[in-house]
């Protein structure tokens, strides 16, 4: 995604959680974003199964309808709950598994590192991050916390794939 492209490319980026898994969709053109759709997909069912196949199925819907190129998933933390975090790995084991199946790249990003893209600070807030993701994609509605998030993940693998492969070149040309 270098100067003179004008390949343009659409990135998924999801925002995991069992009860609720956030989703932003980005059209990346040069170094331009813009808005495509976002949301939240909501679990359904009694158990851990049916909640996962509920979101499984939810996310199939949106790849499905928007038709990405690229996904991005964001790492889970440890809270301090240990089953609390193994759930929360299940849904996003979802989240990696959807875009893969149907074949598309998926890249995975620490919170403190999609945060940094976004903000300038590793440890912002959710206010924060929905704050710049609005600056950076101005008029968009978007459909709660969750769905910021997935934004923001989505922005930061934008951030990365216009710079994929420039520090390699630049060596390489120092090299000779």
């Amino acid at each position: 995604m270098g100067v003179g492209c004008v390949a343009k490319m659409r990135c998924i980026g999801f925002d995991p959680g069992l009860r609720k898994t956030g989703w932003g969709v980005i059209d990346i053109l040069d170094s331009k974003i813009s808005h495509v759709a976002n949301g939240v997909c909501i679990s359904n069912g009694n158990d851990l199964p049916r909640r996962l196949v509920s979101l499984y199925e939810q996310l199939e819907e949106v790849l499905a309808k928007y038709t990405p190129d690229s996904a991005a998933v964001e790492q889970i933390f440890v809270n301090k709950d240990a089953a609390g975090t193994l759930k929360l790995g299940q849904a996003r084991a979802v989240s990696l598994l959807v875009p893969a199946r149907v074949g598309l790249p998926v890249a995975e990003y620490a919170p403190n590192t999609v945060k940094k893209i976004v903000v300038g600070v590793g440890h912002a807030g959710k206010d924060q991050v929905e704050h710049m993701v609005r600056l950076q994609l101005p008029g968009i509605k978007i459909s709660g916390s969750d769905a910021s998030d997935a934004l923001g993940v989505a922005i930061c693998h934008a951030h990365h794939l216009r710079f994929k492969g420039k520090l390699e070149k630049a060596i390489q040309k120092a090299i000779g």
